[in-house]
């Protein structure tokens, strides 16, 4: 045995793998040490912690171009080896990017005791009872809002919080939904013949490292079902696509943009079954009525989406020409146009059935959605890192992974910085992809 594994490290693309994946744990660990124990924040360090990010981001894309022109068979053990090492530093150690799973192991706590999440306010006197030192005083907006999260979301905060309800046992939730995810995207990879090493492209990103092992974003199981949905869209099995696509719309809405990549040909068992589980998952939390909506009424108002003021093309038009009143109105409307027109094309003109149509199109409606609400949570772009492992574009890898620097913002506002370092970027890899191979996605050697 020694000998074959002997051969293996004399392979040069291996031995470069490996000291980008020990890079790339060494810049993780030099981040996490940033942070002073008991703070609930990465300040005052929050520019050098970016700035080892942005060296992790670089690695990364190193990382993706070696598998991407060629790798041993057995590299995918080494990437899933180095996928664990970089998430148990920032699993074990308390979140300090952001406040939401607090938000999780509330609701999980508070569906334990039998209560219907959507009913009350984390301040209510009626949750009196539940409250502790730990988790309670760190929930965002306890007293002003009801929970935003929709029926799968909270199965999932229920499941945790009935079986081991913490913070890292929610998080370790959602290392597992990723580890469904690149599962998703394996299985496909090795079906077309292709490396299955190319998981590199979520399993070392460092977006999803500190967004879902560091900060346990619920954007982890929505990517990790959604990613089961493509799975078996591709293998024909509409119901079970259908069932799978709805739980992940009802983790985070957002996976609702894929659905025309999702439904097959002439086949309306898809669409029965995602609809018919939507309503059973609803049907959970009826008791609460119009509140079941939660704070999703009122969040787009205070993300400055519904007056434009946090829309990243609408922030860049300000600087040069004051905006009407109604320019929020009328960009969503145009977004809600062009967003179901390009669906309408996938589902009713392209109507995509191989295994690589569905990821690539699925691919094609998630930027499409995530750019047009151009969002400035970073960890909102990490579910392009799901059909990116499939059909590795240049410009959705840049997507899925470059965000992570907008946790730093040296120019203020909503458009300078996610502009020079996310979207143009992004624009520029994208008119290149499609100017050197128009519609196709790129082959097994070539780089992202």
């Amino acid at each position: 045995m020694a000998g074959p594994r002997a051969g293996l490290w004399n392979d040069s693309r291996l031995r470069r793998l490996a000291g980008l994946g020990t890079l790339m744990l060494a810049l993780t660990l030099a981040a996490l040490a940033l942070h002073v124990p008991g703070r609930d924040t990465i300040d005052p360090h929050r520019a050098a912690f970016v700035a080892l990010i942005g060296l992790a981001v670089l690695v990364q894309f190193a990382a993706v171009a070696t598998v991407l022109r060629g790798v041993p068979p057995g590299a995918v053990w080494l990437v899933i080896a180095f996928a664990a090492a970089l998430r148990v530093g920032p699993l074990l150690a308390p979140p300090f990017l952001s406040s939401d799973v607090y938000r999780y192991v509330w609701d999980g706590r508070v569906q334990a005791a039998g209560i219907n999440p959507y009913i009350y306010m984390p301040a209510d006197p009626a949750l009196g009872g539940l409250r502790d030192g730990d988790v309670f005083p760190l929930v965002n907006r306890a007293a002003t809002a009801r929970t935003i999260y929709p029926p799968a979301a909270q199965a999932v905060f229920a499941a945790v919080g009935v079986a081991a309800p913490s913070v890292t046992v929610m998080k370790a939730a959602m290392v597992a939904f990723e580890a469904l995810a690149m599962a998703s995207a394996a299985l496909v990879l090795m079906r077309l013949g292709l490396s299955p090493a190319r998981i590199v492209v979520w399993a070392w990103n460092p977006l999803a490292v500190w967004s879902f092992a560091g900060n346990g974003h619920i954007d982890a199981a929505a990517a990790g079902l959604l990613g089961l949905a493509l799975l078996l869209a591709g293998r024909g099995r509409g119901v079970l696509a259908g069932m799978a696509f709805a739980a992940a719309a009802l983790t985070k809405f957002l996976p609702l943009a894929a659905a025309p990549a999702l439904w097959p040909r002439g086949r309306w068992s898809f669409a029965v079954a995602a609809l018919a589980t939507m309503v059973a998952l609803y049907a959970c939390y009826a008791g609460a009525g119009a509140h079941v909506l939660g704070f999703l009424p009122g969040y787009g108002a205070e993300e400055g989406l519904a007056d434009g003021s946090g829309v990243w093309l609408l922030a860049g038009l300000s600087q040069i020409l004051p905006l009407p009143s109604g320019a929020g109105i009328a960009y969503a409307a145009v977004a809600a146009i062009a967003l179901a027109a390009l669906g309408l094309w996938f589902a009713l003109i392209r109507r995509p059935c191989s295994p690589v149509a569905i990821w690539q199109s699925a691919g094609i409606l998630m930027a499409g959605v995530t750019v047009a609400i151009s969002p400035h949570y970073p960890w909102y772009f990490a579910w392009l890192a799901l059909p990116a492992m499939v059909v590795p574009s240049r410009a959705l890898v840049w997507f899925a992974t470059a965000p992570a620097v907008l946790e730093v913002n040296p120019f203020g506002g909503r458009f300078f910085w996610p502009a020079l370092v996310v979207y143009l970027p992004a624009f520029a890899l994208a008119l290149a992809d499609l100017r050197r191979r128009p519609g196709r996605p790129s082959p097994p050697g070539e780089a992202a």
